[in-house]
């Protein structure tokens, strides 16, 4: 089906009764994300690209659900949204995320090879209403050149390891070509690579999707400032999901249960070392579907496979789309906000790249964080 037709079904939606309504919306959507997975155009090079400003257009997502349906956020409460655009040829397939801690500053990174920094701008109500000083540019080698394989462009996660986003260093995880790379980041942008994590022997072997997916810098607990990384679709022998944590001198495995045959995205860390993890699943029945799992420092130090706990579930009743980059930050209040961004495979005709943020008000690490900010 083209995205014309697609377009006609949205349209019937709005004219039919509520039954109907939601095996459409679904069924639309499902066509929309289905042809743009089987369809997503050829990645572009970074050769030619050039740090510099980045214009986009961002229009607010008012609602989380589609049409009058779905939105059920569960522990969270929905914020607010943004679709952004840009005609910039090497603009999307953006794969992580990290914020600053007041929320307004970011920095993702794309699977193509390139980052995007900007601020974020709220309304009255502490919605997101829009971005601005937003600039892009290419992931560099050692050498300071732009990265041309394939799949050593294919960059999933980065998290801020020290300092600021005005002065700091940045860690950005890579999939194909598994490896975490270190740089140095400040308002100029970001630097050629610095240096690389040493690898565990059964992580130097991942290949294709069971590379890196998702990272972070673990910010409280007993494993304060270690990094940790999760395959997207790597599992041990028992089918829990695996990832790594990087203590000190030693790197150790870590195990999350599978709930679902969901994949692992991104996770992010909160002060008192619990993690939130991304996750997703796409079936050709079924469409895309998302979810976010809390896990407890307590839980993450344990030796035992993590289970968590379930803060969002969603599918394609709600305004999501291929959601792959998520960060946290605070408001003045304590309030933990969680933003996400969704990679759009660089198929803008019929996937899109959207924000999108929840508050968590009484999240585990709210008095640590509090405490932290006296």
């Amino acid at each position: 089906m083209t995205a014309v037709s697609a377009g006609l079904t949205y349209a019937r939606i709005m004219r039919s009764n509520t039954g109907r309504k939601r095996l459409l919306v679904s069924l639309g959507a499902l066509i929309v994300v289905s042809a743009g997975f089987a369809l997503a155009d050829t990645k572009p090079q970074m050769k030619k690209l050039a740090v510099g400003p980045l214009t986009l257009t961002s229009t607010p997502i008012g609602q989380f659900g589609r049409a009058g349906l779905g939105g059920h956020t569960g522990e969270l409460e929905w914020r607010g949204g943004l679709l952004l655009q840009s005609s910039h040829r090497n603009f999307g397939g953006w794969s992580g995320l990290a914020m600053e801690p007041n929320g307004r500053r970011f920095v993702t990174v794309s699977d193509a090879g390139a980052w995007m920094s900007g601020e974020i701008v709220y309304d009255a109500k502490s919605r997101p209403s829009g971005l601005e000083n937003v600039h892009i540019g290419p992931l560099l080698t050692l050498q300071g050149t732009s990265l041309e394989r394939g799949r050593d462009r294919d960059a999933e996660a980065v998290a801020l390891a020290g300092g600021t986003l005005d002065k700091g260093s940045l860690l950005v995880a890579f999939e194909q070509n598994a490896r975490i790379a270190r740089y140095d980041f400040t308002t100029q942008g970001v630097s050629p690579t610095r240096g690389f994590l040493s690898l565990p022997q059964a992580a130097q072997r991942l290949r294709s999707n069971t590379g890196f997916e998702a990272m972070t810098v673990l910010r409280g607990g007993p494993f304060k400032g270690a990094v940790i990384a999760f395959g997207e679709r790597l599992q041990d022998e028992d089918e829990n999901r695996l990832g790594w944590i990087w203590a000190g001198e030693s790197v150790e495995p870590v195990r999350l249960t599978d709930i679902g045959d969901f994949d692992i995205s991104d996770v992010a860390s909160l002060e008192d070392g619990s993690i939130i993890v991304l996750e997703r699943r796409f079936r050709w029945t079924e469409g895309m579907q998302i979810r976010l799992r809390l896990v407890k420092a307590a839980d993450l130090a344990s030796s035992k496979p993590m289970k968590g706990e379930v803060l969002l579930e969603a599918d394609l009743a709600s305004e999501i789309d291929n959601m792959e980059g998520l960060g946290v930050s605070r408001e003045p209040d304590g309030t933990l906000v969680l933003t996400m961004i969704s990679d759009d495979n660089f198929n803008r005709f019929l996937q899109r790249t959207i924000l999108l943020q929840f508050a968590y008000r009484d999240d585990p690490a709210k008095a640590v964080a509090m405490m932290r900010s006296r």
